[in-house]
């Protein structure tokens, strides 16, 4: 009898036209999304398959898609692992979300209404109540919602795959930074998201966004990753 892994997949709601190997791929990328799965994390296919409760033939294309989205390291010796985060990367990975996330919120600005604001900030309410409970899994569930559901009142908006590719790729980092902070203070910046919205503010929209991102983990992860390099 095999041992059971030492993490677990959440589930994602079911649909009923998603193949099986689908599921596999978006409930296992939704778990790497939100890091359920911690980084270095050794994997192993059967491991994954308990994990679901699947058998590994779905596994393994799932696997193998999230291996080309640099989600899942696959080494030489075939073995399989969620990739260690380095200063480099980190700060290449926070560069780039600036970069796009500016870019689609001040390209959605133009086709934001009064509803799609209103459903914003129902989310935002939402984050709130997970902050209290430090439902982290919740709380980083929420916030990609918050964020996609701006970009994309964009009709004609082709970065989201492109954001979604640099979430997973800091999805299980994040999450270690977040475990580590006794609280969560400063200024709230979605609120002055949905203030620049309302406003239709431009200018105020990129800054707000720019220093979401800065703030939300980028000086903390910093100072994780500095203290991991001197002890090392």
């Amino acid at each position: 009898m095999s041992l059971k892994p030492e993490f677990s997949i959440p589930e994602t709601p079911s649909e009923s036209d998603r193949t099986t190997q689908q599921y596999v791929y978006e409930r296992l990328r939704h778990a790497i999304m939100v890091g359920a799965i911690e980084p270095g994390t050794a994997l192993t296919m059967r491991g994954l398959a308990e994990a679901m409760e699947l058998s590994p033939t779905p596994v393994r294309e799932a696997v193998r898609r999230l291996s080309s989205e640099n989600a899942i390291l696959i080494n030489e010796n075939r073995r399989i692992s969620i990739p260690l985060m380095t200063q480099g990367r980190f700060e290449e990975l926070i560069a780039l979300r600036i970069s796009l996330e500016v870019h689609a919120a001040r390209r959605a600005l133009p086709h934001v209404s009064d509803i799609r604001i209103a459903e914003m900030k129902l989310v935002d309410d939402e984050m709130d109540r997970a902050i209290l409970k430090r439902d982290l899994d919740r709380l980083t569930t929420l916030n990609h919602r918050f964020h996609r559901t701006l970009y994309t009142v964009n009709p004609e908006q082709v970065s989201l795959p492109l954001i979604e590719s640099v979430w997973l790729q800091i999805g299980p980092f994040q999450r270690q930074v977040l475990e580590l902070l006794d609280e969560f203070h400063g200024i709230d910046r979605h609120k002055e998201i949905l203030s620049a919205l309302e406003s239709r503010d431009a200018g105020a929209l990129a800054q707000a966004t720019r220093q979401d991102i800065r703030e939300s983990i980028f000086r903390a992860g910093r100072k994780l990753l500095a203290a991991r390099s001197t002890t090392a």
